[in-house]
C-alpha cells in the first residue's frame, strides 16, 4: 500500500492536479494515505482555472503549507512517493538546493534524502537556463522531471484526453496499476 504526498504549487495547470486526485480515488485499494499540501498561489489558481474552491477528496488529508507536524515532514513516516503537480519554477528552484521553507519543499527534501520517489510536473514554457539547471540538479539527486507535455499517439479528441495522457504517465511512474492507452496498443 502506497503512502503518497501530493503537492500542488502555484503554477498554472490546476486541471492536472484535479484529474490526478480524481484518478487516485478509484485506486484506493493501492494506497493507504494521501496527504495534500497546496501553496497559497495554488489555491488562487485552482479557483481561477477550475472555477471553484478546492475540496479535499474523500479519504485524503489536506495540510497547511506551514504545518511541519504533518506526518510526511519526517522520513520516519515512510511516505513512498511525492508528486508535485503542477510544479512551479519557484518551487523547483527551492527544491533543487534543498531549501525547506515550507511543508512542500520540506517533504520534497525528505523524499530525496530517504531515496524515495519524487515526481515534479512542471508546466512552464519556455524554460530558462536556470530552470534547466535546477531540473538537472533535482534529477541528479534522484528526482523525476515529468513535464506536463501530453502524448498524441492515442489520438486524443478532447482536452480531457490530453490531460489524461499526462496524469496516466504520472500514475505509472508512481507505481500504480492503471488501465491506460500505451504505445503499440
Amino acid at each position: 500500500m502506497k503512502k503518497i504526498i501530493i503537492g500542488i504549487s502555484g503554477s498554472s495547470g490546476s486541471t492536472y492536479a484535479s484529474v490526478l486526485l480524481q484518478k487516485l480515488i478509484p485506486l484506493h485499494d493501492q494506497w493507504s494515505a494521501v496527504g495534500i499540501v497546496m501553496s497559497k498561489n495554488a489555491m488562487i489558481n485552482w479557483k481561477i482555472e477550475l472555477g471553484s474552491d478546492f475540496i479535499v477528496p474523500t479519504g485524503m488529508n489536506l495540510y497547511a503549507s506551514d504545518d511541519f507536524n504533518a506526518p510526511f515532514a519526517s522520513g520516519s513516516a515512510r511516505y513512498n512517493t511525492m508528486i508535485i503537480c503542477p510544479c512551479s519554477m519557484g518551487n523547483l528552484a527551492r527544491i533543487a538546493p534543498g531549501i525547506s521553507n515550507d511543508l512542500m519543499t520540506r517533504a520534497a527534501d525528505v523524499v530525496l534524502k530517504e531515496r524515495r520517489k519524487l515526481i515534479l510536473v512542471p508546466r512552464e514554457t519556455p524554460l530558462s537556463l536556470i530552470h534547466l539547471r535546477n531540473m538537472v540538479t533535482v534529477t541528479e539527486a534522484g528526482g523525476i522531471i515529468l513535464p506536463a507535455i501530453p502524448s498524441f499517439y492515442s489520438q486524443p479528441a478532447r482536452i480531457e484526453d490530453l490531460i489524461n495522457t499526462v496524469v496516466d504517465r504520472i500514475l505509472d511512474l508512481a507505481g500504480f496499476e492503471i488501465a491506460t492507452k500505451r504505445w503499440g496498443d
